[in-house]
Order: C-alpha cells, then sequence, then structure tokens
C-alpha cells in the first residue's frame, strides 16, 4: 500500500478544465501515466469523475474565490471550459489565468469561428481572426489573455481552433426529425468537423508536442457544405432530408443564433496537426464515422 502510494504521488500531475465530453474521452487515453485532477462545478459529477480515473475538484469558474484551491495544482493543463453565455470578454478565463503555475504547459481548446466569415476560402492558422459574433470573440479573448500568462510565466501554450464537434452522441438528429430547412446550394456556407475521439487524441499530441504560442486547427479532411452534412447524417439514419431554403427564406423560420452559424463559410488546413503534432486521425472524414445504410 505504502509503494503505490509512493508511486501515485511521484506521477506527473495534470489538471483538466472543464472536464466534459471530450475530458472524458481524454481521461482513457492518460492511462495511469499521470494524476489526473478533473475540474468541475456540479457535485452530482464527482462519482461519474473517479470512475473514469481522475481526482474530481469542484470549483466554479465564474467564482475566483472558489478557484484558490487550484492555484500551483498542476504543470499539465487541459482547457475545455468554454466562455459564459454573455459578454466580449471571458471572465472565466481571466480567473483561470490567476491560478495557472510557472513554467507551465497549457492547451487550450477555442474555436474556428474566431476567423469570422471567410466566404468559403481555404484557410491556415496564419489567416487574421476577424470574429463576427460574441462567442467568437470570448473565444479570442481567452487565447490573449492565455497568451499574456504564457509570455509572463514562461509557460508553453498550445492553442487548438475546434469546428464542429460531433460523435455518435452528437449528431444533429433532433434538428433532421424536427424538419428544419437548410441551406440551399446557391447559398450554402463551407463547414468544419472533428470527430470527439479525434479531437481528445489531438489534444494529447498537443499537450506534448505543440510548440510554444502555435495554433491548430484541429480539424478532419472532410471537404463539405453544411447542408450535405445534414443530407449524409439523414442518410445514415434514415431520416428524411431537411428541406432547402434560400437564405431570405430561411432568416424568417429559424432564431438568429442558429442563422449565424449558417452565415459564416470557411474551410480549414489541417497540416500542422500531421506533420508538426504526429496526428492519425480515426475518422478522416464525416462518413467514416457515420454508420453504414
Amino acid at each position: 500500500m505504502k509503494n503505490k502510494m509512493m508511486q501515485n504521488l511521484k506521477r506527473p500531475r495534470l489538471l483538466i478544465l472543464g472536464c466534459g465530453d471530450v475530458g472524458l474521452r481524454l481521461l482513457p487515453l492518460l492511462g495511469a501515466h499521470f494524476r489526473v485532477f478533473a475540474v468541475t462545478s456540479n457535485p452530482e459529477r464527482r462519482a461519474q469523475l473517479r470512475a473514469a480515473g481522475a481526482i474530481p475538484i469542484v470549483a466554479d469558474l465564474d467564482d475566483r474565490a472558489s478557484m484558490a484551491r487550484l492555484s500551483g495544482l498542476a504543470r499539465l493543463i487541459v482547457h475545455l471550459a468554454p466562455p459564459q453565455a454573455e459578454g466580449a470578454l471571458d471572465r472565466r478565463t481571466r480567473n483561470v489565468s490567476a491560478i495557472l503555475p510557472e513554467r507551465a504547459r497549457l492547451v487550450y481548446v477555442s474555436t474556428s469561428g474566431v476567423y469570422g466569415d471567410c466566404g468559403g476560402a481555404l484557410i491556415a492558422e496564419t489567416r487574421p481572426p476577424a470574429p463576427r459574433n460574441a462567442r467568437a470573440l470570448r473565444r479570442l479573448d481567452a487565447e490573449r489573455v492565455l497568451r499574456a500568462w504564457a509570455r509572463r510565466s514562461g509557460s508553453s501554450l498550445a492553442i487548438l481552433r475546434v469546428p464542429g464537434i460531433y460523435a455518435a452522441e452528437r449528431l444533429p438528429l433532433q434538428r433532421l426529425r424536427q424538419g428544419t430547412p437548410a441551406l440551399d446550394a446557391a447559398d450554402d456556407v463551407y463547414t468544419n468537423h472533428i470527430h470527439a475521439d479525434d479531437l481528445a487524441r489531438i489534444v494529447l499530441c498537443a499537450l506534448w508536442r505543440g510548440l510554444p504560442g502555435r495554433v491548430y486547427h484541429a480539424v478532419d479532411d472532410s471537404d463539405m457544405k453544411m447542408a450535405d452534412y445534414f443530407d449524409a447524417v439523414a442518410d445514415a439514419h434514415a431520416l428524411p432530408r431537411p428541406p432547402r431554403l434560400a437564405r431570405a427564406a430561411l432568416s424568417a423560420v429559424v432564431s438568429p443564433t442558429l442563422l449565424s452559424f449558417m452565415s459564416e463559410s470557411r474551410r480549414l488546413t489541417n497540416r500542422r496537426i500531421k506533420e508538426e503534432l504526429g496526428v492519425r486521425l480515426r475518422y478522416a472524414r464525416v462518413a467514416d464515422a457515420l454508420p453504414r445504410a
């Protein structure tokens, strides 16, 4: 028993902030090589996190005082927590930056939404951000806050800009059953995807191989327009394909939030994750993960 306790204490500590679906997929990849601390704001999730191999810590990222116990806890950090739902600044990441140690390694999962609308262009990580909505502004703010922390603390930061995450449990099946329209071909936008399992592996690769201050597109090889994605999911699950409308007609029947997702078109390159991080995608294209008809 004493030897096992000593071995546990010698394992490097890793802190996961926002250990939801992707975090739970990451935990099995870490094996027994780390002492993993997983932060949750919901006390009822402690048993689930323990069963997955993590040490749960209840803390509220909106409350800096509740995060005091996290200060200096680990020098390997994975930041998966989204910003709060309003405002142009990510107050949660500001609170996080106050407890981060010096000389750490951190992977931050951001969003490809920071690029705004690119008119369907194929873009690399060198493309200047141009966010068009508050969600993306908050993510870009978080990136800047963490870059400032990394500079002043001598730490290494890798930023993953992530598009639409999907998995068997994360498909737009309800939308399809409700018959929510999609854009017609003339107005449709390019969309990008990554399977949740592949994203977990990319996070792990970035933790070890990510270059300091480097941005990576965590995206698969798919080259799809949004309505084609909905059609593929519908076909795989024997559901009706969504009706297609022109943008002007669609704007009258969907929410402004949904319309905003259908107003940005871009295609992300993924050369860096393959060449620099050594990522091999399990699901290179959306079709690889969908059930066969």
